[in-house]
């Protein structure tokens, strides 16, 4: 049985992004990943939505404050990290999101590294992790993202044929349900950039016929 949408359409959709970098946050060099992931889903979107944003080091204890705050505080529903996901001894990102998750979703992971995989071999060795933040009254989905401007976008949006199909799915098709399903607002998308599936039990009358 497909459970139906719990979406409140009284929120406003808050977006938490994070871009995890010891130089950057140093200012040592110019921060890529937010005005990355910003200029992606302003593409994305058709739902308004207010974006958060922090800037921070390659250190668990302040990825993991970070992550508690945007959720328990400032009420993010999506939280995107990037950066800090390899196997290097400062990236740390995986373990400070796990630290605050109170369920995995491990197939956002697994199929963040198979769209890299198509490009890389080295994408195994990426260790991104997609998790639940639950409070009594509030719920977040975390998800890390690769650090590059083109493979978050790559991994948001999939992978496409010459004829304009889907090759691999990319992982913001999931997205907007996941939300629903946890009683965060209803998003939708520019489905020419990134479709949201959605049972059709879950959709919205008027988004409903759009899809048909």
């Amino acid at each position: 049985m497909t459970t139906p949408s719990t979406a409140d359409s009284t929120q406003t959709l808050r977006v938490g992004l994070v871009s995890v970098s010891d130089r950057a946050s140093q200012g040592v060099y110019q921060d890529q990943g937010i005005p990355a992931l910003k200029e992606w889903l302003a593409r994305a979107l058709t739902t308004p939505f207010d974006a958060v944003t922090r800037l921070i080091q390659d250190d668990a204890a302040a990825i993991s404050g970070a992550l508690t705050e945007l959720v328990d505080v400032e009420r993010c529903h999506l939280v995107l990290t990037t950066g800090g996901t390899g196997p290097a001894r400062r990236d740390v990102t995986p373990e400070a999101t796990l630290a605050v998750a109170t369920r995995e979703m491990p197939g956002f992971g697994e199929q963040m590294r198979q769209i890299s995989l198509q490009f890389v071999p080295t994408a195994i060795l990426s260790r991104q992790v997609g998790v639940l933040r639950e409070t009594p009254d509030h719920a977040a989905l975390i998800i890390n993202l690769p650090g590059q401007p083109k493979a978050i976008a790559e991994t948001l949006e999939g992978l496409r044929r010459e004829d304009g199909s889907i090759a691999v799915p990319g992982i913001f098709a999931a997205v907007p349900y996941c939300i629903d399903l946890i009683g965060g607002p209803y998003i939708e998308t520019a489905a020419d950039l990134v479709k949201a599936f959605r049972p059709k039990s879950a959709r919205r009358p008027d988004a409903a016929a759009k899809a048909t």
